[in-house]
């Protein structure tokens, strides 16, 4: 068994309230009180207007978050607890990206599945030379994406780089990132912390209401009326495959799929 020890903290400071995601000896892998931690700090921060930026962060240095942990899938017993696990991951996720405020993830190593749900749902990205941003659940796991999330891959990386993420299971570097405009600035880890304090000064003096209005307008265009996508979701949970990848990664074995 892993380590399910894990905490997400919050630091609030002139204006800005750093989240951190603090769980490094597991490569910030989240489980689910870390997500219900992370839920309700996102519904006290939401409500706090002296709050002019957020911060979302990795502790450790070496990995932003590398997504759920997969001990957590290991009850699963078929597509229902797929349902309602990408249900509460769509919920948390949209909580980030409905905050009133510019938010930042400060990314550092790994953003993986659930990590680059959380980046994405960030209105910017500062990440590090070594950063990299992947969904590799077609080699590793064998389950599959929310249509919210698929759509915000899509929006970040358009439909062939999303094929070759989820169907190719690859990986993109910072730089790759930053050509998409999905990462908006490379710091080198010496210069991160000053580059992300530059931009929540310069995001601290706008006009608060005005980026609020204006972020919701562009989420408004982006994810309302998504097609329903449950059926899906409940194929790849109720897969023997799904059970194969997490045995398999649970046992650090390669899974041997039957596509079934």
């Amino acid at each position: 068994m892993s380590d399910q020890t894990g905490k997400v903290h919050l630091t609030i400071r002139d204006g800005v309230a750093a989240i951190l995601i603090d769980r490094p000896e597991a490569r910030n892998a989240m489980t689910w009180p870390m997500y219900e931690q992370l839920a309700a700090i996102c519904t006290q921060i939401a409500g706090d207007t002296s709050i002019r930026v957020a911060t979302f962060r990795g502790a450790g240095g070496e990995v932003f978050v590398a997504g759920t942990d997969i001990e957590q899938f290991s009850t699963f017993k078929g597509g229902d607890d797929g349902v309602a696990y990408e249900k509460t991951i769509d919920q948390i996720v949209g909580q980030i990206e409905r905050l009133p405020m510019p938010t930042i993830a400060i990314v550092e190593g790994w953003a993986i599945g659930g990590g680059l749900a959380i980046c994405a749902a960030c209105d910017f990205r500062i990440a590090t030379p070594e950063a990299s941003f992947g969904v590799p659940i077609a080699r590793t796991l064998g389950n599959c994406l929310s249509m919210s999330n698929i759509a915000r891959v899509v929006a970040a990386f358009g439909v062939p780089r999303a094929k070759r993420m989820l169907l190719l299971a690859e990986t993109i570097t910072a730089g790759e990132a930053e050509g998409f405009d999905f990462v908006t600035e490379i710091a080198e880890p010496s210069e991160l912390d000053a580059t992300v304090a530059q931009m929540c000064r310069r995001l601290s003096s706008h006009a608060a209401v005005t980026m609020r209005v204006s972020k919701e307008a562009i989420r408004r265009l982006a994810q309302e009326n998504l097609p329903g996508g449950e059926d899906l979701i409940r194929a790849a949970y109720d897969s023997a495959d799904f059970g194969i990848g997490v045995s398999s990664f649970l046992q650090k074995q390669k899974p041997q799929w039957t596509g079934t």
